[in-house]
């Protein structure tokens, strides 16, 4: 089959409308804000990088909030497209997926200043194929260790998930990732600039 034929969209525009905006309002719910605020320690978005996500939320001294931030910013990509794919089917799941991930990067409430994507990125991933979760820890792990970055595990993992999805899960699946590791990417450029000149932070590194 033709690859123009499989991406042929089956969701009315309004049913398509309804899962990127319950996906968008389930990605921006700010979890690393919430939990720290509701923790009682000093708001994130005031040091390190002021980022909401789970990297910064682990600068307070807080193991415990950031492995909470991290699940709660993947979970919320899951959720949404388990729901759209309820309620709506397939289509709309990758939707919602892409949804999610707008609403994490730039959610409304916060002056569209949010997270990286890292967490968000992952939890769509399971939630619309539960391998490609496996293919991202792999290269990540992986990357990790022979390098000892973070962010270029992240960065490499973000490339290899939408290959994976491709060919494990269709062209949708695969277009829908690349778009999200595309974003990710453009997120990370500070990372990335400082990766290219050798002064970005090794995984276990102080300071």
């Amino acid at each position: 089959m033709p690859v123009s034929s499989v991406l042929v969209w089956q969701l009315p525009p309004v049913l398509a409308l309804a899962a990127l905006v319950l996906g968008y309002v389930l990605g921006s719910i700010p979890f690393g804000i919430l939990i720290t605020r509701f923790a009682g320690t000093t708001d994130i978005r005031t040091i390190g990088s002021g980022n909401i996500g789970a990297t910064n939320v682990l600068r307070t001294g807080r193991k415990d909030l950031a492995a909470l931030t991290l699940l709660g910013d993947a979970l919320k990509g899951t959720v949404a497209v388990l729901i759209a794919r309820w309620l709506w089917g397939a289509d709309a799941a990758l939707v919602a997926g892409l949804g999610a991930f707008l609403g994490h990067l730039l959610p409304v409430w916060l002056k569209f200043k949010g997270g990286k994507g890292v967490a968000t990125f992952l939890g769509i991933a399971l939630g619309l194929y539960w391998p490609l979760l496996l293919v991202f820890a792999a290269t990540w792990l992986g990357m990790a260790f022979l390098f000892r970055y973070s962010s270029l595990a992240a960065l490499t993992a973000a490339i290899t998930t939408p290959i994976a999805a491709f060919l494990l899960g269709g062209p949708k699946m695969g277009l829908l990732m690349a778009v999200l590791a595309v974003l990710l990417w453009i997120k990370h450029h500070q990372n990335i600039s400082r990766l290219l000149a050798g002064t970005e932070t090794k995984i276990g590194a102080k300071g």
